[in-house]
C-alpha cells in the first residue's frame, strides 16, 4: 500500500516512515499543509497520516479539503491535541482514525492495518495472476501457495506489474509509479529490479510470468504466454 504522511517534524516522520516502511509500505513524507494536500490530491494514496499544527494551511484545512475531493480516501489524525473537542471536531470532519501523541508504533501500524482493511473491498485487497498471488494489506507474496519474500520495492513493483497484468509497461511508467521519479534514459535501476523479481517469482516456477517487451519495457502476462 501507498501512504502519506504529513508532518512537519522531520525526526518523528522519519521514525514512522521507517517502520512502515519495513512493513513493506511504500511512504512518502510531506512537511506542510499545502503540499501534504497537493500531494493526497494528485497521487492515489491508500492511506494518509495527518498531523493537526501544520506550516501553511492547517491538518483540519486539509482534511476538509480532502473530504470534498476524495471523499474515501483514509485518513488517519496524528496529533498532539488531545481535548474531546479536538476529537470530535476531526472525526465530523470526515477523520477515519485520531491518535495522540505520544504514542506506539505498534498501536499505529495496527489502526493502520485495520483502516487499509476497511477501505479495501476483498477483490481489491487481494492480486491474483494465475498461481501468483498478493495481498495488499498483509503485505504478503505466494506463488503455487509457496510463500515469496520481497523487499519494499520489489513488493511495489510486483504490485504494479500485477494490477496492469497483461499491459506493456514503459521503463517511464514503471520508474514513475514505483519510485515517484522522473524517467532517466541512463539508469538500469528498472532492469535491475525486474531481474530481482524474476529470480524470486518465475525461477522454479512455471509458465514465467514477467517478460521482456523489445523496444518498450515489460509485461506480466496473466495467460503465461510470452509477450
Amino acid at each position: 500500500m501507498r501512504i502519506l504522511i504529513v508532518e512537519d517534524d522531520a525526526a518523528l516522520s522519519s521514525f514512522i516512515r521507517k517502520g512502515l516502511e519495513a512493513e513493506h509500505h511504500a511512504v512518502d513524507i510531506a512537511s506542510e499543509g499545502n503540499q501534504g494536500r497537493a500531494m493526497a490530491v494528485e497521487v492515489d494514496y491508500d492511506l494518509v497520516v495527518l498531523d493537526l499544527n501544520l506550516p501553511g494551511i492547517d491538518g483540519l484545512s486539509v482534511l476538509r479539503s480532502l473530504r470534498q475531493r476524495k471523499a474515501n480516501l483514509p485518513v488517519m489524525i496524528l496529533t498532539a491535541r488531545s481535548r474531546v473537542e479536538d476529537r470530535v471536531q476531526c472525526l465530523d470532519s470526515g477523520a477515519d482514525d485520531y491518535l495522540v501523541k505520544p504514542f506506539s508504533f505498534l498501536e499505529l501500524s495496527a489502526r493502520a492495518r485495520a483502516l487499509l482493511r476497511r477501505s479495501h473491498l476483498p477483490s481489491e485487497s487481494v492480486l491474483t495472476v494465475r498461481d501468483l498471488c498478493l495481498d495488499r494489506v498483509e503485505r504478503k507474496v505466494a506463488r503455487a501457495g509457496r510463500h515469496i519474500e520481497l523487499t519494499t520495492k520489489e513488493f511495489a513493483l510486483l504490485e504494479y506489474l500485477m494490477r496492469n497484468a497483461g499491459r506493456r509497461l514503459t521503463r517511464a511508467m514503471i520508474i514513475e509509479h514505483v519510485w515517484n521519479l522522473t524517467f532517466d534514459s541512463t539508469t538500469n535501476v528498472v532492469d535491475v529490479y525486474i531481474n530481482y523479481l524474476r529470480r524470486k517469482v518465475d525461477d522454479g516456477f512455471s509458465p514465467s510470468l514477467i517478460h521482456t517487451v523489445r523496444g518498450v519495457g515489460y509485461q506480466l502476462s496473466s495467460d503465461g504466454a510470452s509477450a
